[in-house]
């Protein structure tokens, strides 16, 4: 396997947390391109020496295109318990978004409902329910803006496929670069404009709070927002 980059954001025996940078998988897919979890498990094997396979569970995902934090198991105990915790919702996930539209509301909280189309690998969205539909629910607050852009802070109140990027679509303010979700041009990194910044929960094993950060691209419109 050839050298990829990784920047772990969080380590210990229990979970290793890593920011992803635009474009990796997290798992491995049809394309065949080494996954995020691929290079974390050399990073294991390697680290500790390990002769056979090293451990590793995928606690959650990110889409391809996003860039921030993801966390993984290194125990099955560990795993389990990861897992438990984000079917409680019991996991604080924020996100960062840069929009070219001003958002309705300086802070709002909105909900609709989602159908996924696993074959286009796009999610729909409609106002009311509708069979087959799945609530969705986060909060966003705008908390910065340049001459043509938007920044957002988003808190996720559900886990759907596409869930932010289809939902502020709806809204009219479709994330930049993000052409699936009608964004007019990509962003030159090949991602787009969305960040999982950070995961806060209660250790699995340690019982203790940890919040996991994560930088975002270091792009000159990022570097501009978060410098304010």
């Amino acid at each position: 396997m050839e050298a990829q980059p990784l920047e772990i954001i969080y380590e210990d025996n229990h979970i290793i947390a890593v920011n992803k940078k635009n474009k990796q998988l997290v798992q491995p897919d049809t394309t065949g391109d080494i996954s995020l979890e691929e290079i974390v498990k050399k990073y294991i094997k390697d680290k500790f020496h390990k002769k056979g396979e090293a451990f590793l569970g995928v606690i959650h995902r990110i889409d391809r295109p996003v860039s921030g934090v993801v966390l993984f198991a290194r125990t099955s105990k560990s795993l389990e318990r990861m897992n438990e915790l984000f079917q409680k919702k019991n996991v604080k996930k924020i996100y960062w978004a840069i929009v070219k539209n001003q958002p309705p509301n300086q802070t709002d909280t909105i909900s609709h409902f989602l159908i996924r189309d696993a074959k286009k690998n796009m999610s729909f969205v409609y106002d009311k329910e509708v069979l087959g539909s799945k609530i969705a629910s986060l909060t966003y607050t705008v908390v910065g803006k340049s001459d043509h852009y938007y920044f957002l802070e988003i808190q996720l109140h559900t886990g759907r496929h596409h869930q932010i990027r289809c939902q502020l679509a709806k809204i009219g303010c479709p994330i930049k670069g993000d052409l699936k979700y009608g964004f007019p041009r990509s962003d030159k990194n090949g991602g787009i404009s969305l960040h999982s910044r950070s995961a806060a929960f209660i250790h699995p094993v340690k019982n203790e709070l940890v919040t996991i950060t994560a930088n975002p691209p270091t792009e000159p419109l990022w570097n501009y927002f978060v410098k304010l």
